[in-house]
């Protein structure tokens, strides 16, 4: 009896251990997109747009802020996709900015005595607030879009599984070798499209980046798919 559960054991611990993983890149990528965002405002407003300071981020988080309020009427994931990103917002600048005193050390720090020696730092305090709210702004985006991904895998999913059959009964060329290289390019075209739209540092229709990458995503999809061997 013990013998017949181990494989039973042996699975769910498998499944477990690879959702954790997806867990933990997607964590991982998150947090390295929030960082490299912070790093490239800071660039800029020290080396790129000195003129602009503070209110470039500024300007970004009011154009993202625009541009969903214009075009995000309805979602599968919500029926009322604005009030939820509005409370989204309330509660990070909540927990995030007020409750850790940040807001209160921005106000001390512009009245202080030494504020005319400080007010650069004021400036990339700031934007650290603006660009952190975009980041979030642009996360709600991307987990709304979640369906598109989902689409074009199970497109992917379908198309490789014709494409193999085709395979099979003409008895066409197997090789393993492809099957790894686009196993191997799946995930990484899902974590890269990621990061380069959260990471922008000016505001575009996120479907410039979500559309090519979801297309990437099922076509890499559908070649792991038509590629795949029983035995590789």
């Amino acid at each position: 009896m013990e013998d017949d559960t181990r494989p039973q054991r042996v699975a769910q611990k498998g499944i477990i251990s690879m959702l954790l993983g997806w867990a933990g890149r997607v964590i991982a990528t998150l947090l390295a997109s929030l960082l490299f965002s912070l790093v490239t405002e800071w660039l800029g407003i020290a080396f790129i747009w000195p003129e602009q300071g503070v209110q470039h981020s500024h300007l970004l988080m009011n154009n993202e802020l625009h541009w969903f309020a214009a075009n995000v009427r309805r979602s599968l994931l919500t029926a009322d996709p604005a009030g939820q990103l509005d409370a989204v917002l309330q509660h990070i600048w909540q927990w995030v900015f007020v409750d850790t005193k940040f807001v209160e050390g921005l106000a001390w720090l512009r009245s202080s005595p030494d504020a005319h020696e400080l007010y650069r730092l004021d400036d990339y305090l700031k934007a650290a607030v603006y660009i952190t709210l975009t980041f979030v702004l642009r996360v709600f985006i991307l987990l709304l879009t979640a369906p598109l991904f989902v689409l074009a895998a199970f497109t992917g999913v379908v198309d490789g599984l014709v494409r193999r059959d085709i395979r099979r009964f003409g008895s066409g060329y197997e090789s393993g070798f492809v099957y790894h290289h686009a196993k191997h390019l799946v995930m990484p075209v899902f974590y890269l499209a990621w990061m380069v739209y959260l990471t922008l540092p000016f505001s575009v229709p996120p479907f410039v980046v979500l559309l090519p990458a979801a297309f990437l995503f099922g076509l890499s999809i559908s070649i792991m798919v038509g590629a795949f061997k029983k035995y590789i």
